[in-house]
C-alpha cells in the first residue's frame, strides 16, 4: 500500500517506538542560525495528538508561547520575582506565604492546562481552615500571577479571573475600640505632661489617619488655623501625602488626601507643638530639625515605633487592664504597655542620646 506524502507546511504525526507514544510536530520556520524551529506535542493515541496539535495551532495564531513544562508554581515565582516592582520584601513574603497552600494543589500543573475548576477547588480547600479574607487575598494573588504570565504570552487566558472567591471561615472578632473606650482613651491621652504622644493618639483616632502616615507627618503639612472667613470656609487640616513605607509614598494613590481636623485634634497638636518647642530650647545645638510632628529622643519615629521621649497612653490606662484594644496597629506606641521597650530599642542601653529630633 502506497503511503501518501504529507503536504508541505502540514503537521507531522508519528509513533515513537522507543517511548511508546504518538508525537505531533509543528514547523515554525527557521531560526537566524538556519536551524528549523519546531514545537511538539505527545499523546497516547493519534487522536489525542491531533487534538493537541489543533490547540497548539490556535496558540501560535494568537502569539502564545506556552511550554508544556511551564507550571503554575513557576508562573507564581516569576510574578513574585519580577511582577512586584516597588513592593517591600514583607509584601512579597506575605504573598508567598498565602499562596503556599494553593500551590500544594495546583502548583505542579502545567499553566496552559490549568482550569477554572482547578482554581476553584484549591481555593475551596484553602477556605476550610482559613478566613474569607485570606482566601480572597490568595485568589487575588493567583489571578495577578497568571495575568503576569498572560502579559508575557505564556498562557492564552486567565482562568483564575473566571471564578469567584469561595467563602472561608469567620475571621477573628474585631479589636476596635468601643465608643466609651475611645472617649476614655482620648481623655487619658490629653495629659501631655505624662504622655508625650497624646496628640499622636488623638490625631489617629479622630481622623482615621494611618499610624504609618502620622509618623511621617511634617509641620509644613499641618494647617491649624484654616481660613474660616473664606467662601466656602476652609477648616484646619492635615495634608496626608507621605508615609513611612519603603518608598515614602502612601498605601494607595487615593490615600493621598487632605483631612479636616476636629477641634480636639487642633488643641492637642497646638499643645504638642508647645512641648516640642520647649524640647528644642532645652536641647540647644543638639537639636536635629527634620520638621517631623512626632519624633523621639534617639531617632525619628520613621525608624522606630517606640517613643523614647516619654510613655504613651495605653488602652489599659483608660479602659481597664482587662481590655486589649488597639487604636491602630499592635506595633503602634499607643498600644505598648508601660515600661516595655521595642525590640529595636533593646539594643541601645547606655547609648548616648543623639539629640532630639523635631
Amino acid at each position: 500500500m502506497e503511503v501518501k506524502r504529507r503536504g508541505r507546511g502540514e503537521d507531522s504525526v508519528y509513533f515513537d517506538q522507543a517511548n511508546g507514544y504518538w508525537v505531533g510536530s509543528v514547523s515554525l520556520g527557521f531560526s537566524a542560525d538556519g536551524k528549523r524551529r519546531r514545537r511538539t506535542v505527545r499523546g497516547r493515541t493519534k487522536t489525542d495528538v491531533r487534538d493537541k496539535l489543533r490547540g497548539l495551532r490556535e496558540e501560535i495564531a494568537v502569539g502564545v508561547r506556552s511550554p508544556a513544562s511551564y507550571s503554575v508554581r513557576q508562573a507564581v515565582e516569576d510574578w513574585l520575582r519580577d511582577g512586584l516592582d516597588g513592593r517591600s520584601a514583607a509584601t512579597v513574603t506575605k504573598y508567598r506565604h498565602v499562596l503556599k497552600p494553593v500551590l500544594e494543589h495546583v502548583g505542579h500543573a502545567p499553566l496552559r492546562d490549568l482550569t477554572a475548576h482547578d482554581v476553584r477547588h484549591a481555593l475551596t480547600v484553602l477556605g476550610k481552615d482559613r478566613s474569607s479574607a485570606t482566601v480572597a487575598i490568595a485568589h487575588n494573588a493567583l489571578t495577578r500571577a497568571i495575568r503576569h504570565a498572560e502579559g508575557r504570552d505564556l498562557v492564552r487566558r486567565n482562568v483564575a479571573a473566571l471564578v469567584d472567591s469561595p467563602k472561608g471561615q469567620a475571621g477573628r472578632p474585631s479589636q476596635a475600640l468601643t465608643l466609651d473606650q475611645a472617649q476614655k482613651l482620648l481623655t487619658t491621652a490629653g495629659d501631655l505632661k505624662k504622655y508625650r504622644l497624646g496628640a499622636y493618639v488623638s490625631l489617629c483616632l479622630l481622623t482615621g489617619m494611618r499610624t504609618e502616615e502620622a509618623r511621617a507627618l511634617t509641620w509644613e503639612h499641618v494647617d491649624l488655623d484654616g481660613q474660616l472667613d473664606a467662601l466656602p470656609p476652609v477648616p484646619p487640616s492635615v495634608a496626608v501625602w507621605r508615609s513611612v513605607r519603603q518608598h515614602g509614598d502612601t498605601k494607595t494613590r487615593k490615600s493621598r488626601r487632605t483631612l479636616a481636623l476636629p477641634q480636639a485634634s487642633v488643641d492637642a497638636l497646638r499643645a504638642h507643638r508647645v512641648v516640642q518647642a520647649a524640647d528644642k530650647l532645652a536641647a540647644g545645638g543638639a537639636w536635629q530639625n527634620h520638621g517631623l510632628v512626632f519624633s523621639s529622643r534617639i531617632r525619628s519615629m520613621q525608624r522606630t515605633s517606640a517613643a523614647s521621649s516619654g510613655r504613651s497612653p495605653t488602652p489599659q490606662d483608660s479602659a481597664g487592664a482587662g481590655h486589649r484594644r488597639s487604636c491602630g496597629t499592635r506595633s503602634s506606641p499607643c498600644c505598648r504597655p508601660a515600661g516595655r521597650r521595642s525590640r529595636r530599642s533593646q539594643g541601645w542601653p547606655g547609648t548616648p542620646a543623639r539629640g532630639l529630633r523635631k
